[in-house]
C-alpha cells in the first residue's frame, strides 16, 4: 500500500509528542512492508523565511496557503494521513483531494486555540461550550491576542465548518474522552475511530540508566503547568529522590521550588530515555489536563514500569482499568502514596509489560491502522487498499 503522510512539524522550541508519533508510524508501516511517504512542512526550516509568521497567520485564518497537493498528486497514494496542519499548510486543499483521506486529532486545535482544553490552571471549554471568542479574550495562544486571532477565526464555525475534518473519511482520536469530546462538538461518531498511540519497543538490554537511579523515582516530559510538574515538585517528600527527564518553560521555578532530593538531568534522547526507564522505581505523571493520555505512559509501559497518576486528567481512569500503576490525590499525602506504591509496583512490572503490548505496541497499532485503511476502499473503489497492495 503506498501512503502519504502529511505533517506540519512543530518547531524543535516547542517539542510535541505529535512530531515523534508520525515519525515512529511512518517507520511501522514501513517495516510492515508499506510503501510510505512523508509530506513534510517543518517549522525550523521555514521560521527565518521573510514575513514568515504574517503568510502563517493568513494561512490559519483563512485556510489557504502552502498546499501538499502537487506531491500527493505526483505520489498517487492509496491513502492520505494527515496528522497536523496548523501553521504552515493550508485547509482548503483537502476538498479538492479524492481520493481516501484520514486524520488524527493529536489535540483539541479545532475546538481550542490552546489546544489543550486547559487555561489559568484548570480545565476550560468555554470556546468549545459556545464562546466562540473566550479565546481570543484572554489570548489562549501563547499568551497574545493578536497570535490567536487567525485561530479564533479559523475556529468560529466549529467542527462542521473545518474543511479537513469535513472532508476527512476517517478521523483518528487518540483516547475515549477525546472521541467524546469531539462528539460532543458536532463530529459525526460513525467517522471517528478511537487508534490510540503507540511507541516503539525498545531492543537489547536495559541501560542501567543515570546513578543512583535504581531507588529513584522519575518524571519524563514537558515542565509545563498543564503537566503538573510544578505542583508535584511543591509537595514532593525530601526523602524520596526523583529525577526530572526534559525541559520546558517552567523549568526555573521548578528547579527553585525542588527539594534537594530531585535532580533536573534536562533533554535526553528517546531511546537513552527509554532503556534507562526500567532502572526506575516507578514513573510518576502528574499531568493536570482533562483529554488525552501522555506519551509518558506507554514509553513507561514498554519499560515495564508502572505509574503514579494524579487525579483530575483521563490518567486514574486509564492506569486503573488497566491495572498499571496506582492513583492519588493532590489533597492526598504524597510520602504516603509513595509508599503504598513501592510495595506493590514491584508485582505489576510483568503486567505493564503485558498491557503495552496488548493496547500499545508497534504490531496492534499496525494492525488497527491497516484495518482502518482497508475500510475506506469500498467507498473510493481503490481495490489495492483491500489487498495491500500499490
Amino acid at each position: 500500500m503506498r501512503i502519504a503522510l502529511v505533517h506540519s512539524f512543530h518547531g524543535s522550541s516547542v517539542p510535541g509528542g505529535a512530531n515523534e508519533s508520525v515519525l515512529d508510524q511512518a517507520a511501522a508501516l514501513t517495516r510492515a512492508g508499506h510503501d510510505v511517504h512523508l509530506v513534510a512542512a517543518r517549522t525550523d526550516d521555514l521560521q527565518h523565511a521573510p514575513w514568515y509568521a504574517a503568510r502563517c497567520a493568513v494561512t490559519v485564518a483563512t485556510g489557504h496557503g502552502r498546499s501538499p497537493l502537487p506531491v500527493l498528486r505526483a505520489l498517487a497514494p492509496d491513502v492520505v494521513h494527515v496528522h497536523n496542519l496548523f501553521p504552515n499548510f493550508g485547509r482548503a486543499w483537502t476538498a479538492e483531494w479524492t481520493g481516501p483521506l484520514v486524520a488524527t486529532l493529536h489535540n483539541y486545535r479545532p475546538l481550542c486555540a490552546a489546544a489543550v482544553l486547559y487555561r489559568d490552571g484548570a480545565p476550560c471549554t468555554r470556546c468549545l461550550d459556545g464562546d466562540r471568542w473566550a479565546g481570543l479574550r484572554h489570548g489562549c495562544y501563547r499568551g497574545s491576542r493578536l497570535a490567536t486571532l487567525p485561530l479564533a477565526w479559523s475556529s468560529r464555525g466549529g467542527v462542521r465548518e473545518n474543511p479537513l475534518l469535513r472532508r476527512a473519511d476517517r478521523v483518528v482520536v487518540l483516547s475515549e474522552r477525546s472521541r467524546e469530546t469531539y462528539v460532543r462538538a458536532g463530529l459525526p461518531e460513525e467517522r471517528i475511530a478511537l487508534v490510540p498511540n503507540f511507541v516503539p519497543d525498545v531492543e537489547g538490554p536495559p541501560d542501567a540508566g543515570p546513578d543512583r537511579a535504581g531507588d529513584a523515582w522519575v518524571f519524563a516530559g514537558r515542565l509545563t503547568q498543564d503537566g503538573g510538574i510544578l505542583d508535584l515538585l511543591r509537595r514532593w517528600p525530601s526523602e524520596q529522590r526523583l529525577d526530572v527527564l526534559g525541559t520546558g518553560p517552567l523549568e526555573g521555578e521548578c528547579r527553585a521550588v525542588a527539594p534537594s532530593s530531585v535532580r533536573f538531568l534536562g533533554s535526553v534522547e528517546r531511546t537513552a530515555l527509554r532503556r534507562s526507564l526500567p532502572g526506575y522505581r516507578g514513573t510518576v505523571l502528574p499531568g493536570r489536563r482533562p483529554d488525552g493520555v501522555p506519551l509518558g505512559y506507554p514509553e513507561a509501559l514498554a519499560a515495564g514500569l508502572p505509574v503514579l497518576a494524579f487525579e483530575g486528567s483521563l490518567l486514574p481512569r486509564v492506569v486503573r482499568a488497566e491495572g498499571t500503576g496506582t492513583v492519588t490525590g493532590w489533597d492526598a499525602s504524597l510520602p504516603a502514596a509513595l509508599a503504598a506504591a513501592e510495595r506493590i509496583f514491584p508485582t505489576l512490572r510483568t503486567h505493564c509489560r503485558g498491557v503495552y503490548a496488548k493496547r500499545y505496541g508497534e504490531a496492534v497499532w499496525v494492525e488497527r491502522t491497516t484495518a482502518l485503511y482497508a475500510s475506506l476502499a469500498p467507498a473510493h473503489g481503490a481495490e489495492g487498499l483491500l489487498h495491500g497492495t500499490a
